[in-house]
């Protein structure tokens, strides 16, 4: 009797564990408020919106954030935008990885990267923060810089001195006009990224 209980309870233990692997944490990273909407550096928000609203999803404010649960192949993504402005994101971070019992290797963070191009995509499994706030928060909250994190870049048309300027500041018509098919390739890596697994979405997304 002994031995068939045991059975049961690894099995159940076994279905836990595999559970937990199809959940994820998807964190983009911004300001709240209505001037910091359209800004550069809230891009891990526009991404986030537009996922939600490709699938119709509705966001919910909770706990240290913004929320929406998507289902997808089987997984179950959980969207973060964060309520504790940009220079404590890992606080919330920290906060559903535990709530949610969310593996650290399933959490991704969307980003700004003044380092890469306008619209260029960059998947990386760890990292510094490259003096982005957010992400040194997060490397503090988590005491890690081992996490998935989604660059989208930004570009860097400044001149010195005024990176904070830029980064808070609107996007050109230009790249408002491009915006439509990069934000749906960001979406394809988040996709990508639960369902293909880190290494598969790197080569396929990389540098697009």
């Amino acid at each position: 009797m002994f031995s068939i209980f045991r059975r049961l309870f690894f099995k159940e233990e076994k279905e836990t564990q595999e559970e937990l692997m199809k959940k994820f944490l998807v964190a983009g990273l911004g300001n709240i408020g209505p001037k910091y909407h359209n800004t550069r550096h809230n891009i891990g928000f526009r991404i986030l919106d537009a996922l939600a609203k490709a699938e119709d999803l509705t966001f919910e404010t909770k706990k240290l954030g913004d929320l929406t649960t998507y289902k997808h192949k089987g997984r179950t993504l959980i969207l973060l935008k964060p309520n504790t402005y940009m220079n404590l994101s890992g606080k919330a971070v920290r906060y559903w990885l535990e709530k949610e019992k969310i593996p650290i290797e399933n959490l991704l963070v969307i980003t700004d990267d003044i380092n890469l191009p306008f619209g260029t995509i960059r998947l990386k499994a760890k990292g510094s923060a490259g003096g982005h706030n957010g992400l040194k928060d997060i490397e503090t909250q988590l005491n890690t810089s081992t996490y998935c994190r989604f660059r989208f870049g930004v570009g860097a048309q400044f001149n010195k001195g005024r990176q904070v300027d830029y980064v808070l500041g609107a996007w050109d018509k230009e790249e408002e006009s491009a915006m439509s098919e990069r934000l749906e390739k960001a979406i394809a890596l988040i996709k990508s990224f639960t369902t293909a697994g880190l290494s598969n979405t790197m080569n396929t997304f990389n540098g697009k």
